[in-house]
């Protein structure tokens, strides 16, 4: 059976951990941040886990 290949866009936006969830990171935080509060930019900083419905998608794109 052939090597599973890994979507290369997944692997640079979800990070994997140990307990088998996916981490991800908030939107909004590329461009045009001047006008948006530190408050705002301090929590979109932040990584979050995926929702449970969205991880088995993610999963098939990480085989490893």
């Amino acid at each position: 059976m052939p090597k599973l290949k890994t979507r290369k866009s997944a692997q640079k936006r979800y990070k994997k951990t140990g307990s088998g969830n996916f981490l991800r990171r908030h939107a909004y935080k590329g461009h045009l941040l001047m006008h948006k509060s530190n408050k705002q930019k301090r929590r979109l900083s932040q990584r979050l886990c995926v929702n449970t419905s969205d991880s088995k998608p993610i999963k098939l794109m990480l085989p490893y």
